[in-house]
């Protein structure tokens, strides 16, 4: 999978447009607006927050996934148009019917997306005049524009592509993301957006996607909060004319196969560029009753405030790991646990071994850490990915509105 520029406009069929339209803080010509579309009728698939605390795009986006089309994704960054009442009901629809006439297509047929600040109304006048230049941009050439007009606290613009030769033909996929903070799993404080041009029906978009999720972003954590914003779609316009791809055939779990890589790679780059974050840890875990009970094991231990600030002090306290393991849930016998860091055995069969504290200390300094934890329960397995949790952390959620 290469990492190149196009990203979301890669597949056949879609174009995109950005703009500084002034949603950000007063005085920034920062991007902030975005319109990703496709050129004919595509299917949707949608996840989002589980917060029962949700911005208006959020729900405007669950009824449009529910119909199953959809043309176009429209995003602003700035403001999450969350806890705003009736207005920021009315500021979603006004925003779709706004796009709808540019582009042109129904209003109905436009997912829009925010993130930002919560609580504040939605400078509507500045959001209209962003997405109609939006609209009179759009070409094939906007994938890393899209990604960098999305960002909020992210230091990097995260998207990516990647092609899947399938027997009757090849198919494309794209994809950006972002979300730096509030990340945790369940979904977090994140947007992302995927586009392909394969040919695949709605019910079967939206279980391709949730196989995906489940193995990707729903297996990282940079904080353990979650966001009233939280927004991950996809389109498969079959532009690529292939045929369509059903469940049950070779194709099919291709598809779903590279597809998940795609994810994979986009939560990684989310953890990568955490807040504050200096490391990028993996958490495997394996020999499990189930695969459900490794990742809650694995998932306990990447979320825990204890294990994070370890990582960060280059401290290899297996006590804690062991711990966090013994409280996430799952059943296990302690006396058969191991855990190895950065490839050092650090605990035997539920017994400290004999390491060396130097050696292990100076393997920490890198800037990606592995740990593993091996149980004897069964051939359950999970892999978790988080970062550790640096004062800058704090610094910066500190002075987040100000």
């Amino acid at each position: 999978m290469n990492t190149l520029k196009k990203g979301v406009c890669a597949p056949q069929g879609f174009t995109a447009g950005t703009a500084a339209g002034g949603i950000k803080k007063a005085g920034t010509t920062r991007l902030d607006c975005a319109i990703i579309v496709s050129d004919r009728p595509a299917s949707v698939a949608g996840m989002f927050t589980t917060n029962r605390v949700f911005a208006a795009p959020v729900g405007y986006c669950r009824g449009v996934c529910a119909s199953g089309h959809a043309r176009a994704i429209v995003v602003n960054s700035g403001n999450a148009n969350a806890c705003t009442g009736d207005q920021g009901d009315a500021d979603v629809l006004e925003t779709a019917r706004v796009v709808g006439e540019a582009i042109p297509c129904e209003a109905k047929e436009i997912c829009v997306c925010s993130t930002g600040v919560i609580g504040v109304p939605m400078p509507m006048e500045r959001l209209t005049a962003g997405l109609l230049q939006c609209a009179r941009a759009l070409s094939d050439e906007q994938g890393e524009a899209v990604a960098r007009a999305i960002m909020t606290t992210d230091t990097v613009p995260k998207c990516v592509e990647a092609e899947v030769k399938l027997p009757e033909g090849t198919v494309r996929i794209g994809g950006t993301a972002k979300g730096a903070g509030m990340i945790a799993p369940n979904l977090a404080t994140m947007l992302a957006f995927l586009t392909t041009d394969a040919h695949i029906a709605p019910a079967n978009l939206k279980t391709i996607l949730s196989n995906a999720v489940n193995r990707s972003f729903n297996c990282i954590c940079i904080d353990n909060d979650m966001s009233t914003n939280d927004t991950l779609l996809c389109l498969a316009n079959g532009a690529s004319n292939t045929p369509e791809l059903l469940p049950g055939t070779a194709a099919f779990e291709q598809f779903q196969e590279r597809f998940t890589e795609v994810c994979i790679d986009l939560a990684c780059a989310l953890v990568r560029d955490g807040e504050g974050a200096t490391k990028f840890v993996e958490i495997t875990v394996q020999g499990a009753k189930h695969d459900a009970d490794a990742r809650l094991i694995a998932g306990t231990i990447a979320r825990s405030q204890l294990c994070k600030t370890a990582f960060y002090g280059q401290d290899a306290n297996w006590g804690r790991i062991a711990c966090a393991a013994g409280y996430g849930g799952a059943p296990f016998d302690p006396h058969k646990m191991d855990v190895v860091i950065q490839g050092i055995c650090v605990l035997r069969q539920g017994c400290p071994t004999a390491y060396s504290e130097e050696k292990i200390q100076e393997l920490m300094k890198a800037s990606e850490l592995k740990v593993e934890v091996t149980l004897e329960e069964g051939s359950g397995q999970a892999v978790f990915w988080t970062s550790d949790l640096s004062t800058d952390y704090v610094k910066i959620n500190a002075d987040y509105r100000t």
